[in-house]
């Protein structure tokens, strides 16, 4: 398919699809042999791939890599949107950082009726390459802009592969960062995931990672003064670390161990009884109480909460933590760098605030010196290990940090003391591509044609307004950063040491089945409003345990119980009550429980003939918010953490509220699915509770065993 004469190669737009796919496949996969055969054939300068012309008035990129519609390879009309903001002087997007991430495809060749065209193959922006021994595209590679002074993001395209490396994508982020600098945008960082591909992409650009010399930058055009910094995703790194830990059992440096067995006992850690404690200030004798400690399956590995819940539970005299200081100080250095990254803590979420910038370089300096130092229970240093990548990337990122801060802070024309360290992590291109997961419409991987589909329906809806989400990413980034984490949680230890057994209602208090089974006598025999309000707490704890197995929140499950706040002023472990077995839910779940029970009783038995669908299950939902309107506000202890990140409908507020009364609407209609429940309907033995009122009006009656 392609001429042998010279003459044919010198008039670059006279050159056929064939042709054009030719030069760009070289170029990308293979810069070397490209600018060899320069030297033979008239092949076009590789800024030709992606210049652009001006014609008439208006701007149009003749870029080969470039389409529009959505199609494979730089989207045009992204960048046109750009330049017009560029050019009328907008600040906020002049300078950004450059997101790169792969998404799996499904290899499957499909017909297209509009372009009579098959579809599924290699395309990276120059046309599909079609033909009988053509290769199948395996995966997208996704490209994305992100302001680092205004939290903007802009898909800048996507491309069809089979396979990648590492210098393959180090010449397609050369291709995005040359088009954005065509457009007036200056590029100062480049972030790619913590994996073997992410770090042969960082050492084709220049980086080089090694602990005794580390080279952060990248110079850009090659032999230019302009320096490119470059990050790995922190998130990929903290789980190369947890790995790391895992695989090593025991870490040792300078005289301090760290053990990852006291991590493990901490997420395994069931609920126990434990007595209350002396209280010479409160004039109780203390040894008749009880409470039940309880581990928060949603806190963080590397976090605070994880430091204080080891050194409270070791002051409590438990076995299994003694001698865990040197774990204690792992955590909690592990959670200061993690605060830096995503501009939390102590820091706030500008890090790079002059006040900050020296607590942040001893802080650097501290963790190379601690990560240098550590080694395995042989004595072997961690950081030679095949376990190292992960310690390596926070130093990497550690000064590509300061390297930022000392070139782009408070420097006229820069964006100065706006530099926000979260534009640093792929957040905000996995936010994207979870609603383009979504907008696929299967949790599987999607087809070339599918996944093209989906991209195009969020390219027309894509707002470049700074906080703006994707369709559905109606999350907001921390919201993001923590469905990302879910596997650092201490419940996803904990399941990969003990599985969950199945939740079953306690079958000591029957009369909790009595309420959630309307048809029953037991049912209409519940007159005792006591009684009833008993029943009704069971089944709002009941519900509160459910939304902690997924909730991924660590303030939002703490809120769901009733729990004893003068023990512990963390919310990693907490002191909850206890009545028959189930936990007893915060006053807030109780009352949205109690509301919506009104709304069943109220409008449960009216029709009948639609119940048990979506759109009942809906209208019911929309009649408990009506309700709660004008309400007293519900969750008071979590104050502004309702409403971190976006200030959308979607805040934690609204989300507590929405799945607890679907949960409690959804187990009241159909019971016997949801709660395994075996009572026989009929009479039953009722308990009367004894001891002291544990709420306040309107929850007086109800008494703790």
């Amino acid at each position: 398919d392609l001429p042998r004469e010279l003459h044919s190669w010198r008039q670059t737009a006279d050159y056929s699809p064939e042709m054009r796919q030719f030069a760009c496949l070289l170029h990308l996969y293979h810069i070397k042999a490209y600018d060899y055969l320069r030297k033979i054939l008239p092949l076009p300068h590789p800024y030709s791939l992606i210049k652009q012309n001006h014609i008439s008035s208006s701007l149009f990129f003749s870029s080969w890599l470039s389409n529009n519609e959505a199609a494979a390879g730089f989207s045009s009309d992204i960048f046109l949107r750009l330049q017009e903001k560029v050019e009328r002087g907008d600040q906020a997007y002049c300078y950004c950082t450059v997101l790169v991430q792969d998404m799996s495809l499904q290899r499957q060749q499909e017909w297209d009726p509009q372009t009579k065209r098959l579809t599924g193959f290699v395309d990276l922006g120059a046309g599909i390459l079609d033909a009988d021994e053509a290769p199948l595209a395996s995966e997208a590679i996704i490209l994305m802009a992100v302001g680092i002074s205004s939290p903007w993001t802009a898909p800048l395209g996507y491309f069809f592969v089979n396979s990648t490396s590492g210098r393959f994508l180090a010449q397609l982020l050369r291709q995005a960062i040359n088009k954005l600098n065509n457009i007036g945008i200056v590029v100062l960082a480049v972030t790619s995931g913590a994996s073997a591909q992410g770090a042969e992409t960082a050492r084709a650009l220049g980086i080089r990672i090694d602990p005794k010399r580390i080279q952060c930058t990248f110079q850009h055009p090659r032999g230019s003064a302009h320096s490119i910094a470059y990050f790995f995703d922190v998130c990929h790194a903290l789980l190369l670390i947890r790995n790391a830990l895992q695989c090593f059992q025991k870490v040792e440096w300078l005289g301090d161990t760290m053990r990852w067995q006291h991590v493990v006992e901490l997420a395994a850690l069931r609920e126990q009884r434990v007595l209350e404690p002396c209280n010479p200030e409160s004039g109780r004798a203390g040894s008749k109480g009880s409470y039940h400690l309880k581990v928060n399956p949603a806190t963080l590995l590397f976090s605070e909460g994880v430091a204080e819940a080891l050194e409270h539970l070791q002051k409590l005299g438990l076995a299994s933590f003694q001698n865990c200081s040197g774990t204690v100080k792992f955590v909690r250095l592990m959670s200061s760098l993690y605060d830096v990254f995503y501009g939390r803590g102590p820091y706030g979420k500008e890090p790079l605030l002059a006040g900050n910038y020296t607590k942040i370089s001893n802080l650097f300096d501290e963790a190379k010196s601690f990560f240098g130092n550590l080694t395995d229970s042989g004595g072997r240093y961690i950081i030679k290990s095949k376990r190292k990548l992960g310690f390596l990337s926070f130093l990497l990122n550690a000064e590509s940090l300061k390297w930022l801060s000392s070139n782009y802070t408070y420097l006229e024309g820069t964006p100065s003391h706006h530099l926000h360290t979260h534009a640093f992590s792929l957040d905000p291109l996995e936010q994207f591509l979870r609603a383009l997961q979504q907008t696929c419409g299967s949790s599987g991987s999607p087809t070339c044609t599918v996944f093209q589909a989906a991209y195009h329906k969020l390219l027309a809806s894509c707002s470049l307004a700074p906080g703006s989400p994707h369709s559905s990413g109606n999350a907001s980034p921390w919201d993001i950063s923590l469905s990302r984490r879910r596997d650092l949680t201490l419940g996803r230890i904990r399941a990969q040491y003990h599985p969950a057994p199945a939740r079953t209602l306690a079958p000591e208090y029957p009369y909790s089945a009595g309420l959630l089974l309307p048809s029953c006598a037991l049912s209409n025999a519940l007159t005792d409003l006591s009684l009833y309000t008993q029943s009704l707490t069971c089944t709002a704890g009941w519900v509160a345990e459910q939304l902690a197995l997924d909730l991924q929140c660590e303030a939002c499950l703490a809120s769901l119980f009733e729990a004893d706040k003068s023990r512990l002023r963390c919310r990693s472990v907490l002191y909850i009550k206890k009545l028959g077995g189930v936990s007893l839910p915060s006053a807030s779940v109780h009352h949205i429980t109690s509301i919506s029970e009104q709304v069943l009783n109220c409008y449960g038995k009216v029709g009948g003939a639609n119940k048990n669908t979506k759109l009942w299950h809906l209208s019911l939902q929309q009649k408990v918010f009506q309700e709660l309107l004008g309400e007293s506000p519900l969750f008071p202890t979590l104050t502004n953490h309702l409403f971190e990140g976006d200030l959308s409908i979607n805040n934690h507020y609204t989300i507590l509220v929405k799945e607890i009364t679907r949960c409690y609407l959804k187990i009241r209609t159909n019971p016997a699915q949801h709660l395994n429940l075996k009572y026989p309907c009929g009479r039953h033995r009722l308990k009367r509770l004894k001891g002291k009122h544990l709420f306040p009006s309107p929850l007086g009656s109800c008494q703790s065993s």
